[in-house]
C-alpha cells in the first residue's frame, strides 16, 4: 500500500513523513546536489504546506522507500514560483483541478525492487488523482521518467518546456491527465493492480 499523508493525518502513522523527509535528504541534496534547505537529515522547502500531500511507500519496517509530493496549482508552486522562465509564453495553470507533482524519487538501495516501487507510485498517483477530482498533473521532472513512466505505458504527455539540466540531468516541464484510460494504461504496463492507495485514518491507526 502507498499512504496519502497530509499534514492533518501525518500523527496517525508516526515517523513516516519525517522518514520522507530523510528519503528526500539521501536523493536530492546527498545524490542530486539541490541547494535546498536541510537539517537533521532531512530536506524540505517552501512548498511542504499544510495543502501538500505526499504519496509514500513503505517498506516492512516503515521507513519510507518512495515518495512524490502533490499541491494544487492554486496555490504558490514551485514551477511557477521558480522555473517559469522556462515554459514559453509562461502558460502555467492556477486551477483547482491541476496538481503539480514534485519530489518523486524512489531509494536507489531497493536494488531490484526499484522499478516496483517506481511503477506503483506513478499508478498510485492516477488512483488518487481520479477520486479526488484532479484532472491532470503538472510536473517539472528527468525526461527519462516522463518516458519510462508515462510514454512507454501510452499515455498522453504534453511537453511545455525544452530539456534544462537539473541536478545534473536532462529535466523538462510536461503536464498530462488523469483519465481513467491513462489510469488502466499505466497499471497494466507497470504491473500494479487497483486500491494502492491508502489514506490513514484513526481506526486503522487504531488497528496497526
Amino acid at each position: 500500500m502507498i499512504d496519502a499523508i497530509t499534514l492533518e493525518n501525518a500523527h496517525l502513522l508516526g515517523g513516516a513523513l519525517p522518514s520522507a523527509h530523510r528519503l528526500r535528504y539521501r536523493i536530492f541534496v546527498e545524490r542530486q546536489k539541490y541547494a535546498t534547505p536541510h537539517a537533521r537529515g532531512m530536506e524540505w522547502d517552501q512548498f511542504d504546506t499544510p495543502l501538500s500531500v505526499y504519496l509514500i511507500w513503505r517498506d516492512e519496517h516503515g521507513e519510507a522507500r518512495g515518495v512524490v509530493r502533490l499541491l494544487p496549482t492554486t496555490q504558490p508552486y514551485m514551477i511557477k514560483e521558480l522555473w517559469s522562465h522556462v515554459v514559453p509564453n509562461h502558460r502555467l495553470p492556477a486551477a483547482p483541478d491541476i496538481w503539480e507533482i514534485t519530489r518523486f524519487g524512489v531509494d536507489r538501495r531497493l536494488g531490484p525492487r526499484r522499478r516496483q516501487v517506481f511503477g506503483e507510485l506513478v499508478a498510485a498517483l492516477f488512483e488518487y488523482g481520479l477520486d479526488h477530482g484532479i484532472a491532470g498533473y503538472l510536473c517539472l521532472t528527468p525526461q527519462t521518467v516522463i518516458e519510462n513512466a508515462l510514454l512507454a505505458a501510452g499515455c498522453e504527455v504534453e511537453i511545455l518546456s525544452a530539456p534544462r539540466e537539473l541536478g545534473g540531468i536532462p529535466s523538462i516541464v510536461a503536464q498530462f491527465p488523469v483519465s481513467p484510460d491513462n489510469a488502466e494504461r499505466v497499471r497494466r504496463f507497470h504491473g500494479v493492480g487497483h486500491g494502492i492507495v491508502r489514506i490513514p485514518s484513526e481506526p486503522q491507526a487504531l488497528a496497526a
